[in-house]
């Protein structure tokens, strides 16, 4: 894999580490819907780049939009610590199921099959993410494993962010509730830090 320029990532990562106001030895997630790509901020640099799935209907944060919500979140919860791969969730229960895993660009599963592990997302920007009518928390948004991985480079879940199963279980474990994760549709006109007071 080609690695993308990577300069545009430390400010708006310390600057998403401090509006969280999150500890710092936790890492930061940014996850780039145009490019539809998650990065992971540890330590002072990039220590993994995934390819993921956002919203097959773009970005916003509108309740039944299906759309992915942008700006700046955390890790409210985190769900299927030890759960095989391809375990099915509902409603964030194991449900004893595991998904068939499918791999071609053109496969569709008959629902859309949450898979191995979840992460819950609390938005923290009020009238952005966080609020009536618009609240990622009550709108259930994930970062999580998917049963279409043939997709995953493009855009298609219903409003979360879609990981390969593997890839999702392997970043777990490292990403403990009050991770900072923020969501950008575009890094040049999207997210401008905030001045520092």
């Amino acid at each position: 894999m080609t690695l993308p320029a990577l300069e545009w990532i430390e400010p708006v990562a310390e600057e998403a580490r401090e509006r969280a106001r999150a500890a710092a030895d936790l890492p930061v997630v940014v996850v780039r819907v145009d490019q539809q790509r998650l990065y992971v901020w540890e330590h002072g640099r990039v220590t993994d780049i995934f390819d993921v799935s956002t919203a097959e209907n773009g970005v916003g944060s509108e309740e039944g939009s299906l759309r992915t919500p942008p700006g700046l979140h955390r890790i409210a919860e985190r769900f299927g610590e030890d759960a095989p791969k391809g375990t099915i969730f509902r409603a964030r229960g194991d449900t004893g199921q595991t998904a068939e895993i499918l791999t071609g660009p053109d496969e569709r599963s008959a629902r859309d099959n949450i898979t191995s592990r979840i992460l819950w997302l609390e938005g923290l920007e009020d009238g952005v993410n966080r609020g009536e009518g618009i609240d990622s928390l009550q709108r259930y948004i994930y970062i999580h494993g998917t049963d279409e991985e043939g997709r995953i480079g493009q855009p298609a879940s219903h409003g979360c962010v879609r990981m390969r199963n593997d890839e999702v279980i392997e970043l777990f474990p490292r990403l403990p509730v009050g991770t900072p994760v923020l969501i950008l549709a575009d890094i040049d006109f999207a997210y401008v830090p905030r001045p520092r007071d």
